[in-house]
């Protein structure tokens, strides 16, 4: 496995310098109050006391380079980051659409491999027209309908604003990627922020004291466009930035749950993280 955190990280040293008193105090205790060695045969303990700390530090380097989920405070609001299934978490669970919400699984409008995809064709299935009659005739704010797009050839024609959210049952459905002409998914880095900060705020009206569990948003087949080579770790930073400016808080016992697929894990160092949580 990749080891996320280098042996050397500031944080992980800081971490350890943290846990070195401790570590003394007992030894010096065992040695002081229990040991009746000879004084010329004392020289043994410098060395068993070197060896505990080079362990005791490798543990500490594993554990963080292996992290899979962690607790960050915001406020007063708990935001657990945690490797899952994003359909087996409690509360609601956000899915992300497209700016026109389709629902049409065809590997053109909608990939299968993609979250939403994989969504519409395994927790909808054969409610795909409930589904659809559902976003028809939900209650959508009027500053979030932009127009309708009668030049589609393919897919729904009303077009939404980013960030908008639509409630199913016990799923939050996102107007997250723009669609061109073509009909391909895209998302520049200031429309990506717009996107959070409208999201969030959408957010803040919609989730009744219950728990909300998001993906990593733009992680999976939707790229930012023009930052291809950024990573899911980079993202994650954002998308907790943008909720530490927003103004959404959740009370307890709600709590906001970021879910990191599997697969990704061993790209984010999670160690990196939590020791910055007072920066995001």
């Amino acid at each position: 496995m990749k080891r996320k955190v280098s042996f050397l990280d500031v944080n992980l040293v800081k971490n350890f310098w943290g846990h070195l008193s401790i570590l003394l105090a007992i030894f010096g205790g065992i040695v002081l109050f229990i040991d009746d060695t000879p004084l010329k045969e004392r020289w043994i303990y410098p060395v068993i006391l070197f060896f505990i700390l080079v362990i005791w530090y490798m543990v500490l380097w594993w554990r963080a380079s292996n992290l899979k989920d962690i607790e960050l405070k915001i406020d007063n609001t708990t935001i657990s980051v945690v490797t899952g299934d994003l359909f087996e978490q409690d509360g609601l669970k956000v899915i992300a659409f497209n700016e026109y919400f389709d629902t049409q699984v065809d590997d053109k409008l909608i990939s299968k491999k993609s979250l939403n995809g994989i969504f519409i064709e395994t927790q909808i299935g054969s409610d795909l027209e409930k589904l659809d009659n559902h976003i028809q005739g939900y209650d959508f704010r009027d500053e979030n309908i932009l127009e309708e797009n009668t030049q589609r050839i393919a897919g729904k024609e009303r077009r939404y604003k980013i960030g908008t959210i639509c409630v199913y049952e016990d799923y939050l459905l996102t107007a997250f990627s723009k669609f061109n002409n073509k009909n391909q998914a895209y998302l520049t880095m200031p429309e990506y922020l717009e996107f959070l900060i409208k999201f969030w705020d959408e957010i803040n009206v919609v989730y009744a004291q219950r728990s909300v569990s998001v993906p990593i948003f733009g992680s999976g087949i939707t790229r930012i466009k023009e930052h291809k080579n950024i990573t899911d770790e980079e993202l994650l930073k954002i998308m907790l930035w943008t909720f530490r400016i927003s103004e959404t808080r959740f009370k307890y016992p709600a709590q906001l749950k970021i879910v990191i697929h599997p697969d990704k894990i061993d790209t984010i160092n999670l160690f990196e993280i939590k020791s910055m949580q007072n920066g995001i």
